[in-house]
């Protein structure tokens, strides 16, 4: 039977408010079962939704019960030491084949290329990217701008990412990398650190019951930006 999933309610919202203002062990384990109603299986549902919406539409991103990040921090080299995170989230991992698609090559996951979502009071937003990569597909990426920019703007500059997106974005350095002239044309692309993408939600897509759709159709905007970065060698 194909999982439901009827929307995210208001009392999730508020129960997230009062987690940031209660950031504690006393406060959360007593009611640990309202968060796991309100919060942990509404985004599973979501997830497994999501899954079969990628399957129909041949969107090559994976979305299960494998998805959704914990809400508990990792706080050992934090100075914050707050237990919970005040969000939800899901990461989808790249799965399609090597890049481009119809490209021949085996359909594998790509480690830190896919799309995110993020579910916190008045900062929920859907996107994606390439998020901290490792140097060398950080480099393969400065190559592909730098020896195949019609390329990367064929990608980027597509009607559909655009209206869904704007542009690509990130974490960037203060000059171009060593190794590319100052005044390169390519100047703001070589400088990102990241290549992510992402918009906000209003507060009637992040609670509506179609919230999957919505989703499916903003990842479906980025294939060919997610494509091309996950045709980089790691």
């Amino acid at each position: 039977m194909p999982t439901t999933f009827e929307g995210f309610k208001p009392d999730a919202v508020r129960f997230l408010l009062e987690l940031h203002a209660n950031n504690d062990r006393a406060w959360f384990q007593p009611r640990k079962a309202e968060y796991e109603r309100l919060l942990k299986e509404p985004l599973e549902a979501l997830c497994m939704v999501l899954g079969e919406r990628f399957a129909a539409r041949g969107i090559p991103l994976r979305a299960d019960a494998r998805s959704p990040f914990r809400i508990y921090r990792d706080v050992r080299f934090s100075k914050d030491k707050s237990p919970y995170k005040t969000h939800v989230s899901a990461s989808f991992a790249w799965a399609g084949k090597g890049g481009t698609q119809g490209a021949p090559g085996k359909a594998e996951e790509v480690d830190g290329v896919g799309g995110y979502f993020h579910f916190e009071p008045d900062e929920e937003y859907v996107g994606g990217g390439m998020w901290h990569p490792e140097r060398p597909r950080l480099e393969a990426w400065r190559s592909l701008v730098a020896n195949q920019a019609r390329r990367v703007h064929k990608a980027i500059d597509a009607p559909s990412f655009k209206d869904a997106f704007g542009q690509v974005d990130g974490d960037r350095l203060q000059r171009v990398p060593p190794g590319f002239p100052s005044d390169h044309p390519e100047a703001e692309l070589l400088q990102l650190k990241d290549v992510t993408f992402g918009r906000r939600l209003t507060a009637d897509e992040a609670l509506s019951p179609r919230l999957p759709d919505t989703l499916a159709d903003a990842f479906a905007a980025a294939l060919p930006v997610m494509a091309l970065l996950a045709e980089l060698p790691a």
